[in-house]
């Protein structure tokens, strides 16, 4: 039996600390840094939004091909990222934990990079810019 939905649709903000988030480096050698990040509130506008359905850690598991979400994402100051995850198991997408039907909402307040593990893209790997 499934959570009522508005169980299931929290709005998760994930915030920078010290320019790491869930072990995902902040790209310093290279000479950027992380960028400000903000929760936004589920009413506010997405300008990048991916659906990780039901089902997909099970495919995972199967040894299946799974591409949700793009190894490499730029994004401009100001936009907002939205993740939705359906399935039953939370995933990583570089920088930021999704737990098991939840929904992460973030706006970009300055540029920057973030790197990280990914569980729903064959590389295993994410990297966000941010551009001014």
């Amino acid at each position: 039996m499934s959570a009522p939905s508005f169980l299931r649709r929290r709005v998760i903000p994930i915030l920078a600390a010290g320019g790491l988030l869930f072990g995902a480096t902040a790209c310093g050698d290279s000479g950027t840094s992380s960028p400000g990040i903000s929760g936004a509130t589920a009413d506010t506008r997405a300008d990048y939004e991916y659906l990780i359905p039901a089902g997909t850690g099970e495919r995972l598991d199967q040894g299946e091909r799974v591409e949700i979400i793009p190894a490499e994402l730029e994004v401009s100051v100001g936009e907002v990222l939205r993740i939705v995850n359906e399935d039953d198991r939370g995933h990583v997408i570089g920088a930021f934990y999704v737990g098991a039907g939840e929904t992460l909402s973030q706006q970009f307040s300055t540029p920057g990079t973030l790197e990280g593990e990914c569980s729903v893209h064959p590389s295993g790997s994410f990297s966000l810019t941010v551009r001014a």
